[in-house]
């Protein structure tokens, strides 16, 4: 990833040429260039769904609301919302975070 300071010239390190990319993954937040949310959404929906797969057994079992709500508040929440603090989220995002979040809330409760 490169921004218009850096000059388009290959660069090495220790003779090995490090290759371009369009993002990475740094401290578990996905980041590009153009500072777009829509990736980084997407794998924190993927985790809240596998955080929601790895108690799907559980939430099936119990009728208990409240111990479905902690459930949820525990596992669901925190890895859907992991790095949040640094997302500068517009409108349209908003509404993606509060769509998935909803969703998700609908299978367990």
């Amino acid at each position: 990833m490169r921004n218009g300071w850096v000059p388009d010239a290959p660069f090495s390190l220790n003779g090995t040429t490090i290759s371009e990319c369009s993002s990475y993954v740094y401290l578990g937040r996905e980041v590009n260039m153009m500072n777009d949310l829509a990736p980084e959404l997407g794998r924190r929906k993927r985790a809240a769904w596998g955080a929601y797969k790895s108690i799907e057994e559980v939430v099936k079992k119990t009728k208990n609301t409240r111990l479905r709500a902690h459930l949820f508040n525990t596992t669901v929440l925190p890895a859907f919302t992991y790095a949040s603090e640094t997302w500068a989220l517009r409108k349209q995002d908003e509404n993606a975070v509060s769509v998935i979040e909803r969703s998700i809330e609908r299978v367990m409760l």
